[in-house]
């Protein structure tokens, strides 16, 4: 009997050193947490942390239909945010959620992407958050966001520095070809459907003639839509671009009725979970500005 006692001593003590190893484990395996608030902030936080051992990325609103704008915060993304060691987010208003999580989370250390970035203000008044859109900001966001992670967690300073410096090399590289190759444009007149690419246009001296629908989720009017057909037949516009995220039928009844042709443009809101996704989907967007306007073909 007292042998019996001590062998299940035994297997009770081992069973708690194993508990207490799989805790200290999990503790380990939870390291440092990044929670990006939506897609063009990950990519540019895993380009960043990419090979840094102990770092977690997570994409807090997940692959959204487009941008944040009237985002609704869930259960979830508070449960999310309570266990992260950083909070990165766009900034210039695109995150409208900011105060809830400030006011339930006051310790949570917050990376603001786009400080320091000048904002366009449309004729209402209203500041533009697409910064991303905006190759050279891209480059800026992500080195606002490798500072901020220099900060947070200093023991990993130097990775987090060298991976920006190498992708905004890249960004930087991109973004001369861009301009090489549209430089000499036969049209930069174009026709958008959603007000994500005012940064864009102004990075590659594009003009944007009209802007038909600045509500994503919603359709234009038969009025804009008749005045958008309108403003193209008395224009030298010939293309009319909307984003893979949002249906395209009201776009091609501009189309239709104008003569324009219908392009696909891609703010980069949604797609693959790979470091280089932004850099491919602003490589087609070239390929179809230099198509559809008349640049130097590759």
């Amino acid at each position: 009997m007292k042998q019996l006692k001590k062998s299940i001593a035994a297997c009770l003590a081992l069973c708690l050193l194993w508990c207490a190893g799989c805790s200290r484990s999990a503790e380990q395996r939870q390291g440092f947490r990044v929670v990006t608030s939506f897609y063009p902030m990950y990519i540019m936080a895993l380009n960043i942390t990419q090979g840094v051992e102990g770092v977690q990325v997570d994409n807090m609103a997940g692959q959204q239909a487009g941008c944040l704008h009237d985002y609704q915060l869930q259960n979830k993304d508070m449960k999310n945010l309570e266990r992260a060691s950083v909070f990165v987010i766009n900034g210039a208003g695109m995150e409208s959620f900011m105060e809830k999580v400030t006011d339930s989370l006051p310790s949570l250390e917050v990376v603001n992407a786009g400080e320091g970035i000048p904002l366009l203000v449309d004729e209402s008044g209203e500041e533009n958050p697409h910064l991303w859109v905006n190759v050279s900001y891209a480059a800026r966001q992500t080195d606002n966001i490798a500072m901020g992670l220099m900060r947070a967690d200093p023991a990993h300073a130097e990775q987090y520095r060298a991976n920006a410096d190498r992708y905004i090399e890249k960004l930087s590289a991109l973004e001369q070809e861009m301009q090489r190759r549209l430089k000499n444009c036969q049209t930069r007149n174009i026709i958008t459907f959603h007000e994500a690419f005012p940064y864009f246009a102004q990075e590659f001296d594009l003009n944007i003639v009209r802007v038909v629908n600045r509500e994503p989720d919603s359709q234009p009017s038969a009025r804009e839509l008749v005045e958008t057909i309108r403003e193209i037949r008395g224009t030298d516009v010939t293309a009319v671009f909307v984003e893979p995220q949002y249906p395209d039928s009201a776009a091609d009844i501009v189309a239709r009725e104008s003569g324009a042709a219908v392009y696909t443009l891609d703010p980069a809101v949604t797609g693959e979970d790979s470091p280089d996704a932004y850099l491919r989907a602003m490589e087609k967007n070239l390929a179809v500005l230099c198509e559809a306007l008349g640049g130097e073909q590759e």
